[in-house]
């Protein structure tokens, strides 16, 4: 294991994994859970621009050197196989802890329960007590742990709701269809993801996506242009007409134009 440029941990230390088998993998939310041997854990959050790059075989040995290229962390297994943790752009976010307690990363430790997981009381009682943007509600990891921009902008579409919707001014029928809509999204976007190899993920992923990153294009409902709002590290895509009534929202974060 070489070029930690990304680690934000020191204790184990790298050199604790040599000659340790992979003994499982996982996720908390949208942590990746490599487990190595028998207590401890690589822990990986790709961020918005991270990838996991699994190779048969690395055509170079040789260690990286670290601060060059685009690799944040490699991997490699004792039959020449592993992986490279890359990031693009210039914001680096892409993080990656070795620790023997998943707790023991602060992201992890303040996860909400697994969206695919959580009960519709649950749900409605984690929604009600958050009285912000329900874009904003349901991309926040504390509340419910692994949803992201794309999927609840899609979520958000199939609910038929303004993105700037109140969460605490939601109708109980208004939350029960928000809580189908999210189950019947993920649950598609895993089965759409299940044998994908890596290179084809992402646009399988696009294929399947009703609003998000389809700016200027027909609504797949309705028919009417694919609107966007833009902040400053990021946007949202919605339909006017299947969630805001037809009325286009102001394009600023702060927006009352839709409610």
């Amino acid at each position: 294991m070489s070029s930690f440029s990304a680690l934000k941990t020191y204790d184990p230390a790298p050199s604790a994994l040599a000659g340790l088998p992979v003994t499982s993998a996982g996720r908390h939310g949208k942590f990746l859970d490599v487990g190595i041997g028998p207590e401890i854990h690589l822990i990986v959050h790709l961020a918005r621009a991270g990838w996991l790059h699994y190779r048969d075989s690395f055509k170079s040995p040789a260690p990286l050197k670290p601060g060059s290229g685009p690799i944040a962390l490699r991997v490699r297994l004792d039959d020449g196989s592993g992986f490279d943790l890359t990031e693009a752009g210039t914001q680096k976010s892409l993080a990656a802890y070795l620790v023997r307690d998943p707790a023991e990363v602060p992201g992890v430790s303040r996860l909400g329960p697994d969206a695919l997981q959580v009960t519709l009381d649950e749900f409605a009682s984690r929604l009600k007590g958050r009285n912000g943007q329900i874009k904003g509600v349901l991309t926040d990891q504390e509340v419910l742990a692994g949803i992201g921009n794309a999927y609840s902008d899609e979520i958000l579409h199939v609910a038929k709701l303004s993105p700037f919707a109140l969460s605490g001014k939601l109708t109980d029928e208004q939350i029960a269809t928000l809580y189908e809509a999210m189950r019947a999204v993920e649950t598609d976007a895993v089965e759409r993801s299940v044998g994908q190899k890596a290179a084809e993920l992402k646009g399988e992923k696009r294929a399947g996506m009703r609003v998000h990153a389809r700016t200027g294009l027909p609504c797949p409902v309705c028919g009417d242009t694919v609107r966007e709002v833009s902040f400053a590290d990021k946007s949202l895509q919605y339909c006017a007409t299947c969630q805001t009534g037809g009325k286009p929202l102001a394009d600023r974060r702060l927006s009352k134009l839709v409610r």
